[in-house]
């Protein structure tokens, strides 16, 4: 079955970075699009990066220029680099998978910006 886990969310402080990553299973890795969501305290859910099966990368315009998505197919993980982070950037993250018209969700990582 489709497994995504995510690892890497910490308290970080304002202008910080951060890695994520979210290790795959179950699924023709290779082959799919993986986006990073997040969702913070009272909003909804929002995608933040998708990166597509040739590399090809698009960005929430909240992170443009701040988050890089990045993938290692022979380690079936995708990663999401965060610098210049803010506050505003507090929230639980998610790696998500599109697989014959069903999403998939991993459990989440918290990440916080605070001084």
């Amino acid at each position: 079955q489709v497994q995504l886990v995510e690892s890497g969310g910490n308290l970080v402080q304002p202008g910080g970075s951060l890695r994520l990553s979210c290790a795959a299973s179950g699924f023709p890795f290779s082959n799919y699009a993986m986006s990073w969501y997040r969702q913070a305290p009272g909003k909804e859910r929002e995608r933040v990066a998708t990166i597509g099966t040739g590399d090809g990368t698009n960005y929430a315009d909240s992170v443009k220029g701040r988050f890089a998505i990045s993938r290692d197919n022979a380690k079936n993980t995708v990663y999401l680099q965060m610098g210049s982070l803010k506050p505003e950037d507090t929230a639980v993250y998610y790696c998500s998978v599109f697989i014959s018209f069903q999403t998939f969700w991993g459990q989440g990582t918290q990440v916080t910006v605070s001084s």
